[in-house]
């Protein structure tokens, strides 16, 4: 396989799962990327549920299947049913909420406990909106974000910032460890990443309707 078809005319199918405790704004950060919506009065999710998302990246033609969960104690047993397959996973809190921050912390635990590094991770600070309130220092979150590997993103869903950014950044790095893991294997050893579609296109494909509209 040559480096070129690796690295071009592919379809990827990712699965994404968001997790964080209740009213951290899971629910209104999928609904901005895929539908570039937001209602203040949103309810609180009490089930999970997902949304794709269609994207071109640097000529890769991606899908993304994200699950947005409860973030309440009684879902956390149920966690990994949604989150055994994940390609990758979005760690929310929110910045005027230590004990939010503090979660985070045992949902990285887990994931990696489960899935081990296989999993790409990304840690979002959400509602920067009220950057006034702030109870979570962002040296400390960086900092952490850095010790687990995962990058750290401030978004807010209101104001529309960071969400793009958050997004692509998992995607590019899943995209990286989908060809890692579908290339050499110099690991030596299976791999999870079996949920990883990648299918050559066809070459008639046009690809025109593969970015994401309204956002």
């Amino acid at each position: 396989m040559s480096a070129a078809s690796a690295g071009s005319n592919r379809n990827y199918s990712f699965k994404v799962v968001l997790l964080g405790e209740g009213c951290v704004g899971k629910t209104s950060l999928v609904l901005r990327y895929v539908e570039n919506k937001f209602n203040d009065k949103h309810l609180s999710t009490l089930q999970a549920s997902f949304l794709d998302k269609k994207l071109n990246i640097g000529g890769k033609r991606v899908k993304l299947a994200i699950w947005d969960t409860a973030g309440q104690e009684r879902f956390h047993a149920l966690g990994p049913i949604y989150y055994r397959d994940s390609n990758g996973a979005i760690l929310v809190y929110d910045i005027t909420d230590e004990d939010s921050f503090q979660k985070v912390k045992n949902w990285v635990k887990e994931l990696r406990k489960m899935l081990g590094n296989d999993i790409c991770l990304c840690i979002a600070g959400n509602k920067i909106d009220l950057e006034k309130d702030r109870h979570v220092s962002i040296e400390e979150a960086e900092a952490y974000a850095a010790s687990v590997g995962a990058k750290h993103i401030h978004t807010s869903a209101k104001l529309n910032k960071g969400i793009e950014e958050l997004f692509l950044d998992l995607s590019k790095r899943m995209i990286d460890t989908a060809g890692m893991d579908n290339g050499q294997g110099s690991m030596g050893r299976p791999t999870r990443r079996n949920v990883v579609t990648i299918v050559d296109d066809e070459p008639q494909s046009s690809g025109g309707g593969c970015c994401g509209g309204g956002s």
